[in-house]
């Protein structure tokens, strides 16, 4: 008697529990098409994050093949709250990025590292970093060039 009694408990509780309505579980299109700053509150109209960098392309120009060569992609947040980097891919797995942790504060400068391995390549190269942000656009590319020269084997 007692697990009948059980068992009549739990099917209960189950049948109650799958008639529940959550209310409405769509999300508003202006919640999505809203940068957010780091605190995670909405930004106001103008006082977005917005990441400038003093240059978007960088060559550098002949290196030997097998050369391990590095340079700082310098940016600054001109918009009026914390720019937050979520995220930096390189094209291939010779591309490296490293960007900075934290939120850079409006006004501040930080900068993206990249490093570039030309073993394996020859000739013109040319490969890129997306880099995912809380701007608009979130996405940004940058790009990296060098022709490398394969040495003569003697």
């Amino acid at each position: 008697m007692k697990t009948k009694l059980f068992i009549f408990l739990v099917i209960s509780v189950f049948v109650m529990s799958c008639g529940q309505d959550d209310g409405d579980r769509t999300i508003s299109s202006d919640v999505v098409n809203i940068p957010a700053t780091a605190s995670g509150k909405v930004a106001p109209v103008g006082s977005a994050p917005n990441i400038v960098f003093a240059e978007e392309k960088h060559d550098f120009g002949k290196i030997t093949q097998g050369e391990i060569v590095t340079f700082a992609f310098v940016f600054t947040n001109t918009g009026g709250s914390d720019l937050v980097i979520s995220s930096a891919q390189g094209s291939c797995g010779c591309t490296i990025p490293e960007v900075p942790k934290g939120a850079i504060k409006s006004g501040a400068q930080g900068k993206i590292d990249v490093k570039f391995d030309s073993a394996g390549k020859s000739g013109l190269v040319q490969k890129t970093v997306t880099i995912v942000t809380n701007c608009t656009p979130s996405t940004r590319v940058i790009t990296i060039v060098a022709t490398v020269d394969v040495p003569e084997e003697e």
